[in-house]
């Protein structure tokens, strides 16, 4: 039954697509983001809907869609020249076979975000966007959270839609995104068009952030909480009673905790002690020899190139010897460890240009959403007021993408690559309404501007003259002969 249903909708999308393209753009994220051909099985597992999507979408704008005033912007060039300088490092790759793998999927995660700024024309498809991406991730959250409040969670244990450790479905990635999603559910149920805000609008978004949050206390995910708490102190910024919001924070923190598994508070107390843990003891011996790499691999080493790393550390062993608690070590030596840093990820496989290429992507990202947050923030007119919120929203998923990027390896994740698409179609967007404010100001201006004065013939001047002077110079008419003068005597 979920087969025939996850058949029937994604069906329902291809063939509404044909009739408004734009779908099928909402048709590739939600499948990039669900995967429904990993939880079906049939035509969907059999089938590259992802491809069939991508091509459809690409396809059906160029015929149908509306391309009069789009410009390629500086953050879309900065994508296509990453997608450059990968598809480079892929073909020198240290390991070719895995380094083309990840590249079948890394190229259209780059070429849809920088092609997503082309179709974004108006708020309702940036609107649409927005949506397709809160839901898909909340259908995923939302299996997860009712799973861990039925005690089903765990360090690695918790099984959302599909039992499949990769992609949104691993414990810290999905718990970082979601993160990424609370801001922009807030924005919709504040201010969505396409489900108008109302109770049961507030409720639903609710629902997805108590999903979202669950997260990291379902995967167990150290990442999540540190995401969570970087999205709380963003938040300080834009709420406006903030001592309400602090004292909410606290009081939903102490009613929280004693409900929380032990063996997530004991995970989470080794954030600050990472030789306590033999995971985080490997990542911090993983960043040391990706760092040693770069040295004399400054232009990187491809896609997967953790693979040739070894690493050697210490963990920690506490034994009880009667009542006595002995602490010793234990020389742990291992082989191709992942990166567990989206830096650290960019170093070892692109290199020094591959990561200067992408923090300055994500940086101008946040400078940008930061302008357009600032000036529609005070007064805008009311069919606007939609614009500074959204740049908000969208900026603070960011950086907490930046920062839970920080301990997972998610540089190239699709999801965080939509949201860049977002806001270039958003500062896309704004451009072009400073240029209809422009154009409409010259006309003005030109309506307002005065005409040439009108020409106005010389007057004519009566002009005394006498007959004895004969006749004007130019006068066609007789002369009147003289008088005769007759002499008398």
């Amino acid at each position: 039954m979920t087969n025939l249903a996850l058949t029937a909708f994604v069906m329902a999308f291809f063939v509404a697509g044909f009739m408004r393209p734009f779908l099928f753009v909402l048709a590739y994220a939600y499948i990039d983001i669900v995967a429904p051909q990993k939880i079906g099985w049939g035509p969907l597992g059999s089938l590259s809907i992802s491809l069939v999507a991508f091509v459809l979408c690409v396809v059906m704008w160029a015929a149908r869609e509306d391309k009069s005033g789009i410009r390629l912007t500086s953050r879309q060039g900065l994508m296509l020249l990453l997608l450059a300088y990968c598809g480079m490092t892929t073909i020198t790759a240290d390991f070719p076979v895995e380094a083309a793998a990840k590249w079948d999927w890394v190229w259209k995660a780059l070429i849809f975000a920088s092609f997503l700024p082309f179709t974004l024309r108006t708020r309702l498809r940036i609107e649409a966007l927005v949506l397709i991406m809160v839901v898909g991730v909340a259908a995923i959250t939302i299996d997860g959270a009712f799973k861990t409040l039925m005690g089903g969670g765990g360090y690695g244990e918790l099984k959302l839609l599909v039992n499949d450790n990769t992609g949104l479905y691993e414990g810290s990635i999905i718990s970082t995104v979601a993160v990424c999603t609370i801001p922009l559910a807030f924005w919709l149920a504040s201010y969505g068009t396409v489900f108008k805000p109302g109770w049961m609008v507030r409720l639903f978004a609710l629902g997805v952030v108590f999903s979202a949050i669950l997260m990291p206390v379902g995967t167990q995910a150290r990442t999540g909480l540190i995401c969570v708490a970087v999205l709380g102190l963003l938040k300080l910024r834009s709420t406006k009673r903030r001592l309400l919001y602090l004292m909410l924070i606290g009081a939903g923190g102490m009613i929280a905790l004693p409900l929380l598994p032990a063996s997530f508070t004991e995970r989470m107390g080794t954030i600050s002690n990472h030789q306590a843990d033999q995971s985080a003891s490997t990542r911090v011996a993983v960043w040391t020899w990706t760092m040693e790499f770069a040295k004399t691999h400054p232009f990187g080493g491809g896609f997967d190139a953790f693979l040739q790393d070894t690493i050697s550390y210490d963990k920690p062993i506490l034994s009880t010897d009667g009542q006595n608690r002995v602490i010793g070590t234990d020389h742990v030596l291992e082989h191709g460890r992942a990166y567990h840093s989206s830096y650290f990820e960019m170093l070892g496989e692109q290199g020094y240009p591959g990561i200067g290429l992408w923090l300055l992507l994500h940086i101008l990202g946040v400078i940008q959403m930061e302008r357009i947050r600032r000036r529609y923030r005070k007064d805008p007119p009311e069919n606007l007021a939609w614009i500074s919120p959204l740049a908000d929203a969208l900026q603070q998923a960011q950086i907490v993408y930046l920062f839970g990027g920080a301990f997972v390896g998610i540089a190239f994740q699709p999801f965080c690559y939509m949201l860049v698409g977002l806001q270039c179609g958003l500062a896309a967007y704004v451009g072009r309404l400073d240029e209809a404010a422009a154009e409409q100001r010259r006309i003005e201006r030109l309506i307002r501007r005065p005409g040439p004065a009108p020409i106005v013939p010389e007057p004519l001047i009566p002009v005394r003259h006498s007959h004895a002077a004969g006749p004007l110079l130019g006068d066609d008419s007789a002369a009147v002969p003289p008088v005769p003068t007759r002499l008398i005597g």
